[in-house]
């Protein structure tokens, strides 16, 4: 069908110069507006900019499941850990989602509100759909880290926050499925959460299915068949079943959540999502912070997590790991205000990686006591 969606992903996916292409703020609306536009809003995930941001929704697995094509083609990226191996981390391909969204599309007039020339469009679009450079020295650090081996040491919850193709959570996933393999099987958590619910149903739960499917590759009958000459992976109802009896069978739950960081985010986070007593809960973002107002409304949500886990979970330990470039050049956020922020609400905030070639690009941790 025709459609008047206009796609091009400003740049190759990776391709980190520095240089954010981000359009114009969304103007704020009033709490009443946004209270009754709510609904109206989740309708459509990329809403009309001078609209009411995204309120926090949940998303079952179940319903994300069934926005999936009955196919999905995939590369493999491998990023090199500072031990000297590397992890392969398998993602859709950007034309695949081009492709099912320009099915999908209905209406073209719906479409104009969509990704145009800007890598983001702050309240519209938030870049869910590329991977970024600090996403993967986000992955080294949990590397560096052996957040691997932490999954053995009591239920782990993690939260990646923006999480788009969501990288560190799925080396997360990667680890755990290699450790069940022989090990013991404790609870773990993953929460995805992105501004975008249409980034969760076309990158993030594909990525998922991809890593879980090449980890198991030779080991369930189901698989043998089921991936192509030409680099997909069909997606056929026991496929899908076996996923899910999968992740029932390690312990591990996914949870989606989508919408604008914001108190509610928060309520929504600790009202829908199935919560243990952690031994650690784990909060990432990898670049989150690209312009003041994300700083700010990051900044808070993040305080708030923490906060939130130092009171509910006194016996746990509860810490974030955030990677971003030290300055986004034209846009006006930086990682050293972020680092400022954070430790003039009280936490503790500890350097683990810089990259002074290319790019200039940080890792923290952040704690409060």
């Amino acid at each position: 069908m025709a459609s008047a969606f206009s796609f091009s992903f400003a740049g190759d996916d990776i391709d980190d110069d520095g240089q954010l292409d981000v359009a114009p703020v969304v103007s704020p609306t009033s709490n009443a507006e946004t209270s009754t536009s709510a609904a109206a809003a989740t309708a459509n995930a990329f809403p009309v900019q001078g609209k009411p941001l995204l309120p926090p929704v949940r998303h079952e697995l179940d319903h994300l499941m069934s926005r999936l094509p009955s196919k999905i083609a995939y590369s493999t990226l491998s990023i090199g850990l500072d031990d000297g191996h590397t992890i392969s981390i398998p993602r859709r391909e950007l034309w695949d989602v081009r492709v099912q969204l320009m099915a999908e599309e209905e209406d073209p007039s719906d479409a104009a509100p969509g990704l145009g020339q800007h890598d983001v469009k702050t309240g519209i679009y938030e870049g869910g759909f590329k991977s970024w450079e600090s996403s993967v020295d986000l992955v080294k650090v949990l590397a560096s880290q052996n957040i691997g081996l932490n999954l053995d040491a009591g239920p782990f919850v993690s939260i990646e926050l923006g999480c788009g193709t969501a990288l560190p959570s799925l080396a997360i996933f990667r680890w755990a499925l290699d450790g069940r393999t022989f090990g013991k099987k404790l609870p773990l958590s993953l929460v995805l959460a992105d501004y975008n619910p249409t980034v969760l149903y076309l990158v993030t739960l594909p990525n998922f299915l991809l890593t879980w499917a090449l980890q198991q590759r030779g080991e369930l009958v189901v698989l043998d068949d089921a991936f192509t000459s030409d680099g997909e992976l069909e997606l056929s109802a026991e496929v899908l079943d076996a996923f899910k009896e999968s992740l029932s069978a390690n312990q591990i739950s996914l949870s989606f959540l989508s919408g604008g960081w914001s108190p509610e985010f928060v309520e929504q986070l600790y009202t829908s999502v199935t919560r243990q007593d952690a031994a650690n809960t784990l909060v990432m973002g990898a670049e989150t912070i690209y312009s003041p107002f994300a700083l700010e409304s990051f900044v808070a949500t993040l305080h708030s997590i923490l906060d939130r886990e130092r009171q509910q979970r006194p016996n746990g330990d509860a810490y974030a790991i955030i990677a971003a470039k030290r300055l986004y050049f034209g846009v006006g956020g930086s990682l050293d205000d972020f680092v400022d922020k954070m430790k003039s609400l009280g936490a503790t905030v500890e350097t683990l990686r810089e990259e002074a070639e290319g790019v200039r690009r940080g890792v923290v941790r952040c704690s409060f006591s």
